[in-house]
């Protein structure tokens, strides 16, 4: 079985996908056509593997963003054949079918109806709830997502991915404090998650930089940036995000003049003296040109970098060389 196939979709760059979508036909020949739903059957055969419906799974999302239709449904008969029609993941699975065949906003209005029904018998069914917020906000309907999502968040608080989620809908909005106390609840609950110490910085900073934000916040907010991009790569000592979000902070504050350590108005946030800016700075620029080049290079152990990451690396050091020699 192929390693790809069993990493979700949504983390694959298109070609993969549409490799991995390829691979569909001749994944399902060489599988059972049949399953049985009884546990008793499949304990005693020893032929089934968790990874077999997880495969399944990861086809049909690939298999959806590449157009493959006739594949994503033969994978789903599979599901259904085995945990049968009631149980939640398939239902959910069976709804993004139906979103991704649906031609105009009637048909998605249909399936809304579709999880509207499923909830109205099992609320609890957070495959389905999750699925209907998602169509919610695709079809803009970003008032009923959010109150759907704290609804949500207020049956299941330590939902990650809803709390995120959530986040992410604030953003959207430009409701920077509202996204980043969303996106605190999600490092609460994973404090080690160096990407999301990083993805706080990142919201850290765009409200630093929003328009209008007021000197005391921008300190604050500047402040906690480099805390939480420090923290990912203290974390994580090659995690690319991090340094591009640290040398993105120290070089702001150096361009607007290295503005002095100061205690805010709101909180007892300080801002780091410009010695200690400067030296980030350097480390930061450091571990780009680092990551940049031996990326490029294919280098092993430095495999496995974005390429729309690395690239925007080393256009953030272009820009700064340049500045720097004007």
């Amino acid at each position: 079985m192929s390693s790809m196939v069993l990493q979700t979709p949504v983390q694959l760059s298109p070609a993969a996908a549409l490799a991995l979508s390829q691979q569909a036909p001749a994944i399902l020949r060489s599988s059972p056509s049949t399953a049985s739903s009884s546990p008793f059957s499949t304990l005693l055969s020893g032929s089934e593997k968790p990874e077999q419906w997880l495969q399944y799974e990861n086809l049909i999302l690939a298999c959806l963003r590449t157009g493959d239709d006739r594949a994503a449904h033969a994978c789903l008969s599979r599901l259904v054949a085995r945990f049968g029609d009631d149980n939640e993941r398939v239902q959910a699975l069976r709804g993004l079918v139906k979103e991704a065949e649906a031609k105009n906003n009637g048909a998605l209005e249909d399936v809304l109806k579709e999880y509207d029904q499923i909830l109205s018998e099992n609320d609890t069914n957070i495959p389905v709830a999750k699925r209907r917020i998602a169509l919610l906000r695709s079809m803009g309907r970003i008032s009923d997502a959010t109150s759907a999502l704290v609804q949500l968040l207020d049956y299941s608080p330590t939902d990650a991915e809803a709390w995120s989620e959530l986040s992410d809908i604030y953003l959207s909005q430009g409701l920077y404090p509202q996204a980043i106390y969303a996106m605190e609840e999600v490092l609460v609950l994973a404090p080690n998650a160096w990407n999301i110490h990083a993805r706080l910085g990142e919201l850290q900073y765009m409200a630093a930089t929003a328009p209008g934000v007021a000197n005391g916040s921008y300190q604050k907010y500047m402040a906690e940036a480099i805390k939480r991009f420090s923290r990912s790569i203290e974390l994580c000592d090659d995690y690319l995000r991090g340094y591009y979000g640290l040398k993105l902070v120290t070089k702001k504050l150096l361009d607007d003049g290295g503005k002095p350590a100061k205690q805010t108005d709101e909180s007892d946030f300080w801002l780091p003296d410009t010695n200690t800016i400067e030296r980030l700075n350097e480390l930061a620029t450091a571990k780009l040109s680092e990551i940049t080049r031996r990326s490029t290079a294919n280098d092993r152990g430095w495999r496995g970098y974005s390429e729309a990451e690395v690239a925007a690396a080393r256009e953030l050091l272009a820009d700064d060389a340049a500045a720097t020699e004007r």
